[in-house]
């Protein structure tokens, strides 16, 4: 589905991200990891057109993004969870929800139903604004909001970044739940124990590239991949 081959994104004269290789396929789950600062964040937004490539290719289901603008990329069939959840505070729950509503191949698969489902404290305070709400609310939320547009792939960057643990367990399981659902899914977090249980595949970086790639088995079983790129 996505394919990112030999990315380099800069920020005026700084180049951020040298050499940043990968693929997600149908039904995959893919990781990101990888330090603060390693361009984690950078290669999300080149891949979503908020930030333009100075080189390489990104491609989705056949379709060269480079250049396109942030819609035109939505609009190929990839969902974001930003960094920071970035809800509208002043939309209740389900007018956020609704507000970015879409079915663009097909009968869609997540409506409203759906979301409130999954996320139960979604359906209670459904009225309630977003900036009423608590930090793992607000990210059940922004998850649900990106559900909402029915990707093909979902991205999320920090995933449960700033979560209590009984909160950020919740997100795994829907993320598991997606998984079972068929839903392929990008997802940049810290916690590589959580994440090697349930995703297929794993992207390290550092210093802008792409320095390793493999299975969950392959990462539980390679601890000084883990010292060398992952710990603080």
């Amino acid at each position: 589905m996505l394919i990112v081959e030999a990315l380099k994104v800069a920020y005026g004269a700084a180049q951020v991200v040298f050499d940043v290789s990968f693929a997600v396929g149908e039904g995959e789950v893919v990781t990101l990891l990888g330090r603060n600062g390693v361009g984690k964040t950078t290669t999300i937004s080149s891949i979503m057109g908020l930030v333009p490539p100075a080189g390489g290719r990104i491609e989705f289901n056949g379709v060269a993004l480079n250049g396109l603008p942030p819609f035109r990329v939505a609009q190929t069939g990839l969902g974001l969870v930003p960094e920071g959840r970035q809800i509208f505070p002043s939309l209740n729950v389900e007018e956020n929800l609704v507000a970015t509503a879409a079915s663009r191949f097909g009968p869609p698969r997540w409506e409203l139903k759906h979301i409130y489902a999954m996320f139960p404290s979604l359906a209670e305070r459904r009225r309630n604004m977003g900036n009423q709400l608590s930090g793992g609310e607000q990210q059940m939320l922004a998850i649900g909001r990106s559900l909402m547009t029915n990707p093909k792939l979902l991205i999320l960057d920090e995933a449960t970044e700033g979560l209590a643990p009984l909160i950020r367990n919740e997100i795994w399981s829907s993320l598991k739940h997606l998984k079972t659902e068929g839903q392929a899914i990008l997802l940049v977090d810290k916690h590589v124990d959580a994440l090697i249980k349930f995703a297929d595949r794993h992207i390290v970086i550092e210093k802008g590239c792409t320095v390793w790639t493999g299975t969950s088995a392959a990462l539980a079983a390679d601890a000084t991949v883990r010292q060398r790129y992952l710990q603080v």
